[in-house]
């Protein structure tokens, strides 16, 4: 009998997620941009083994080095972001390979670390697209989780004016990711709902091309008013930025 007190490595994990997959659910997420190899493990499957396994800093580490989308993905989940390192960030922002880990898995882990925040706005800097949508998504995970008072308004202002002249001139993928930001943004802080609801109303309609899926751009003012605003939702923090 195995000793369920005994961690489970990194190979027994990869095994379980290929036996756990489903090739129509692979199918949805190649048409999503993501990379082979993938084994198409839905994440209601992965949440089982996160129930089971918790926080485990290296066998995140090492799920996400095995370069397989699954296991990547869920190496997100179960990191232990207060013990990931700058250097360990960066490494996981340049072996992502896809949209969901650009701006889901990485992000997510970045904003729960003690670097997030730094590495957010040198990332949105970026000529590299997954670097920059990084980034944003960073900046939108990290104001959904800390209370305002652990928030940079001033800076957090000055990123609104920076997308409102110049979100039309960026590529799809960032365009997307600023868009997000804002309505995080303008969702999560109270402070800044109204600065956030006036910029989209200059910028306009936000299109972007996402592939050959099903996604498209929110708008702005149409989320917050109706599916955040409307529910008396307007501030109110998420215990986690993780999914």
């Amino acid at each position: 009998m195995t000793d369920k007190s005994i961690a489970p490595t990194a190979k027994e994990i990869l095994s379980e997620l290929k036996a756990l997959g489903a090739d129509s659910y692979k199918r949805v997420l190649l048409k999503h941009g993501v990379q082979e190899p993938c084994y198409g493990t839905k994440i209601s499957d992965m949440q089982k083994i996160v129930k089971r396994v918790k926080k485990d800093y290296r066998l995140a580490l090492e799920l996400y080095d095995s370069g397989v989308y699954d296991a990547m993905y869920l190496a997100g989940l179960i990191a232990d972001d207060a013990q990931m390192t700058k250097k360990d960030l960066k490494g996981w922002l340049s072996k992502a390979n896809c949209r969901s880990l650009c701006s889901w898995t990485v992000p997510w882990v970045a904003a729960g670390s003690l670097h997030g925040w730094d590495l957010a706005l040198e990332w949105i800097d970026s000529k590299k697209t997954n670097v920059a949508i990084a980034g944003w998504a960073t900046l939108s995970s990290i104001v959904s989780v800390k209370p305002d008072a652990q928030l940079d308004i001033k800076t957090l202002e000055e990123l609104i004016q920076r997308i409102e002249s110049n979100i039309h001139h960026q590529s799809d993928l960032v365009r997307y990711q600023m868009n997000a930001f804002l309505i995080s943004l303008g969702s999560y802080v109270a402070p800044l709902t109204a600065k956030v609801l006036q910029a989209a109303k200059k910028i306009g309609t936000v299109h972007a091309d996402l592939g050959d899926n099903d996604c498209k751009v929110p708008d702005i003012t149409h989320y917050i008013i109706e599916k955040v605003q409307a529910k008396g939702l307007i501030g109110k923090k998420r215990k986690t930025a993780k999914c």
